[in-house]
């Protein structure tokens, strides 16, 4: 144990206070410092430093002077020369070659100072000698920056010292009289004006505030500033000689001397006074705005052709020589176009809009979007003209035109909406006054007519309807009016083989796909009327509503071929004369629909007519909001909003003042129907005809559809379920679900209420209680066969007009409430042991169809209810008893309960009472009941 020492303790972490000292001791050792300030601060200072302050600061110290060649300071000064960006490298060259020494004279190096024999810190130039005279500041600086900076390092130091050197030389004339500086100037900048031009400029970056490079720069530089503005004063006499002589080479050669001396503040005086001059600026006076309108109040656009086509030419043959003479960065076109823009175009445009505004609202939207794209011509000729405006270049030839026609924007977005808005009452107003009218001649045959029900193919017909309706979108709208009444009358047959087995109802449905209707340019007065002016053939008695006039069928200027439009007529003319009558043996459905009785009309509630009206409407505002549509900015936002609102709109006025309101009204009317009031039992005239509604909804909901993915899906996004436009178009086709749910579940009532009118009305009294004697027959009775007549006749009707979903849960309706039917039916009756077997020989017709609909849940109902028919045959008590108790053998659909009511229809159930019940329930009133 005396071998061992005790160990000392020892600091395992050093204090705080040492930890502090050593990051400040490391701190002082990283960090540079000359005197008392940090390395940063004397970079700071020098990079604001005059030149010639700069061998001074340099001969504070060693440290100064290594400082004061840092390549930081030089390349911020190199910079600031700006030879690399303005590309005055081959000026500098120049220079220096001018100023080169002839052969056979002898320079004269100035005085130097030798710094680099300096090597102690603190008395650097104690060791030049005493002696020696005190050398000039230029000698000084002179010395300073040649050291070390020879040619080939090209450092930012050597780089400007050679600038300095040779730019310093040119800077003796401007001590000159005012008059006197450019002639000085001559020999040492050359003759050639753009030479000249160069290194003036080269001279204006030198003598900047930021370069400083003498002590009497600013003197000197308000001396290059006057002889400057003379030279540029020059060069506006000479340019505007050779203007005046189309001196074309000339003229080039001025502007861009002009432009290399332009100190880049203000107006380029020398474009702006070119463009001045051209006479296509003063020449307003011999157009009239006005002319563009014809004695008939519409709009004729001929004038305005003559106009802007003597506009392209001046802007072509102006804008080519703007493109040789000027710079491209001088803008001298883009500026020369927007002065014609403004002061041209826009001044014949503003009287031409204020008098179209007066006329008609529908007259001054057409005004202003054709003008708009009249004026776009500009566009095209300054993308041919200059190839600076193609690619990314084209938006600035785009903004002339915007920024032109932004003064008219507000109001024109404002009124689109507004006089949209007009024509939707327009329409509806009409449409009202119409159906009244309809409905006030219930007896005339063409008012009775169904259009898709009549169809052989209802599905066929309605693809070719929307086959012709996506074909009408895709025709061509001419927004600017050449000539008045012009049209352009184009469409294929592909419509004229299906419409010729159809009605005239169908008939007006389709008529209204007629592309003279479709493609603008009449120059009507009001909109609005035309749109509601599209006839209503079935009302008024009209055969055909289809016509093509005399100015049609001998072929305008726009290049189609009338010979397209003949099959077409055809195929019109021929559905209307075969709407007269239809053909009975057509198919066996049919035969029954040309029979229902004209008393509800409820198949006039909707109309394809107002539908095309509506999307008709809003098409016309959507091509003329199309053509602002790439416009920038605000407005480009705004023209997107209206084309949003624009839909929605027609969307609200066909969801709300069409499709809901005619729903509502066939609704309410079915369920007013009162099959006892009807002497046709088989057919539910209302129920038909709202089936009929139920086609025309659908086609109008597809129409929609179509017209949404062509025209308005390239503007939004159709995945983004926030757009307004996606919303409104999910509420329209929910409320369209709705009504149709609505009306059907009216109509199931009123066809089951039929069915059971039919069923009690063709039952006889006697009907399963036959005499004994009677011969038995096994087929379904007439009240039976009537009643899956009418069921199966509607169910086909709507197998073809909604969706596979709504489809089955009408099918689930009937058969759930055929059901209910016939269990109260059965119930109602006296069954007889051969009544029992026509009682099974219905039940089997029943579910026979029911197995039909393919509805499972519902098929197995009425195998249970099929299997329920045989208690009625089954003879012995017993047997009898031991059925009812078998609750299994019905699948658990029947209680013994509700089979035991179903047995007490039996004729001979008195006779078999007690039997059953003590089967049934082990009870024996003899035997278990005591009376005390």
């Amino acid at each position: 144990m005396d071998k061992f020492t005790a160990l000392e303790p020892t600091r395992l972490y050093s204090s705080s206070t040492s930890a502090q000292n050593k990051r400040a001791n490391r701190a002082q050792t990283i960090s540079r410092w000359i005197g008392k300030l940090p390395v940063d601060i004397h970079l700071l200072v020098l990079n604001h430093l005059p030149i010639p302050d700069i061998p001074a600061y340099a001969r504070a110290s060693r440290a100064t002077a290594g400082l004061s060649r840092d390549e930081k300071v030089w390349e911020r000064r190199w910079n600031d020369l700006a030879i690399t960006r303005h590309a005055l490298d081959d000026t500098l060259d120049d220079l220096e070659s001018k100023q080169k020494p002839k052969a056979g004279t002898r320079s004269r190096s100035p005085p130097t100072i030798p710094v680099d024999s300096l090597d102690d810190d603190f008395g650097e130039f104690t060791s030049a000698p005493r002696t020696s005279a005190v050398p000039s500041l230029s000698a000084a600086f002179t010395s300073f920056a040649l050291t070390d900076a020879s040619p080939g390092k090209q450092t930012f130091r050597a780089r400007y010292t050679r600038a300095h050197l040779i730019l310093k030389k040119c800077l003796a004339p401007l001590k000159e009289p005012p008059h006197a500086v450019l002639s000085a100037l001559t020999p040492l900048i050359g003759t050639s004006l753009l030479s000249q031009a160069r290194s003036l400029r080269l001279l204006s970056f030198f003598l900047s505030p930021r370069v400083r490079p003498v002590r009497n720069w600013d003197i000197l530089l308000a001396a290059l500033k006057a002889a400057t503005e003379r030279f540029d004063v020059s060069l506006l006499t000479a340019f505007d000689a050779a203007d005046s002589r189309g001196d074309e080479v000339m003229m080039r050669e001025v502007a861009h001397a002009s432009w290399e001396v332009w100190p880049g503040i203000g107006d380029w005086e020398m474009g702006k006074v070119w463009a001045e001059k051209r006479e296509i600026l003063y020449e307003q006076g011999r157009w009239n705005p006005l002319a563009n309108f014809t004695t008939e109040n519409t709009l004729d656009f001929t004038p305005m052709d003559e106009f802007m086509a003597s506009v392209i030419r001046a802007l072509e043959e102006h804008g080519t020589r703007a493109v040789f003479v000027f710079p491209p960065a001088a803008g001298v076109l883009i500026g020369f176009a927007e002065r014609v823009a403004n002061e041209v175009v826009g001044e014949y445009i503003a009287p031409l809009l204020t008098r179209a505004r007066e006329i008609s609202n529908a007259l001054y939207l057409t005004a202003v979007a054709a003008s708009f794209r009249e004026s776009w011509r500009i566009v095209d000729v300054l993308t041919t003209v200059s190839s600076n405006f193609n690619g990314k270049g084209k938006d600035k030839a785009e903004d002339v035109v915007f920024m032109m026609f932004e003064p008219n924007m507000d109001e024109y977005l404002d009124e689109e909406i507004e006089s949209l808005k007009q024509a939707f009452e327009v329409i509806c107003k009409e449409w009202d006054r119409s159906t009244l009218a309809l409905a006030s001649h219930s007896t005339s045959p063409k008012a009775q007519q169904t259009r898709f029900l009549t169809a052989q193919n209802p599905a066929l017909m309605k693809r070719t309807v929307l086959a012709s309706f996506t074909d009408m979108l895709l025709l061509p709208v001419t927004i600017v009016p050449r000539t008045v009444g012009a049209g352009v009358v184009a469409v294929g047959g592909a419509v004229g083989g299906a419409v010729g087995a159809v009605g005239t109802g169908m008939v007006q449905g389709i008529a209204m796909l007629n592309p003279q209707r479709w493609v603008g340019g009449t120059g009507s007065v009001d909109k609005a009327k035309e749109y509601a002016s599209f006839s209503f053939g079935g009302a008024e008695g009209e055969d055909a509503i289809f016509e093509v006039g005399a100015g049609d069928e001998e072929g305008g200027d726009d290049g189609v071929d009338d010979s397209s439009i003949l099959p077409y007529t055809a195929s019109i003319a021929s559905a209307s004369t075969a709407a007269t009558s239809f053909a009975p043996e057509a198919s066996p459905a049919s035969a029954t629909k040309t029979k229902l009785a004209p008393t509800e009309n409820l198949d006039l509630l909707l109309s394809l007519d107002v539908a095309l009206q509506l999307i008709h409407a809003d098409r016309d505002a959507l091509k003329r909001l199309e053509t602002f549509a790439s416009y920038p900015s605000q407005y480009g936002a705004r023209v997107r909003e209206t084309i949003e609102e624009a839909f929605c709109e027609m969307l609200g006025v066909l969801c709300n003042r069409h499709l809901e309101k005619g729903f509502g009204i066939a609704t309410e009317r079915m369920n007013s129907y009162k099959p006892a009031e009807h002497e046709q039992t088989v057919s539910v005239a209302s129920l038909l005809q709202f089936f009929e509604l139920v086609h025309i909804g659908d086609t109008i909901q597809s129409m929609v559809q179509v017209f949404f993915d062509k025209e308005l899906a390239p503007y939004i996004d159709k995945t983004d379920f926030l757009n307004v436009v996606v919303r409104e178009k999910k509420r329209f086709e929910n409320t369209l679900d709705d009504c149709v749910a609505a009306g059907l579940n009216a109509g199931t009532q009123v066809l089951m209420n039929q069915v059971e009118h039919i069923i009690l009305t063709l039952t006889k009294p006697r009907e399963y209680y036959p005499p004994e004697d009677a011969p038995l027959e096994l087929g379904s009775t007439e009240g039976c066969t009537e009643a899956i007549r009418c069921l199966d006749t509607h169910c086909k009707l709507l197998k073809d007009s909604t969706s596979k979903e709504v489809l089955e849960v009408f099918y689930q309706e009937v058969g759930i409430r055929l059901l209910a039917i016939l269990q109260k039916h059965i119930k109602r009756q006296i069954i007889s042991l051969n009544g029992g077997f026509q009682v099974i020989a219905d039940l089997n017709a029943y579910y026979s169809f029911i197995a039909s609909l393919k509805v499972p849940n519902i098929t197995a109902d009425f195998s249970h209810l099929k299997m329920l028919g045989h208690v009625f045959v089954v003879e012995d008590a017993k047997d009898l008893a031991q059925i009812v108790r078998d609750v299994t053998r019905y699948g658990g659909a029947y209680r013994p309960e509700d089979i035991y009511e179903f047995i007490q229809r039996r004729a001979d159930w008195k006779k078999i009472e007690k039997t059953v019940d003590k089967t049934m329930y082990n009870l024996s009133f003899k035997e278990d009941c005591i009376v005390c």
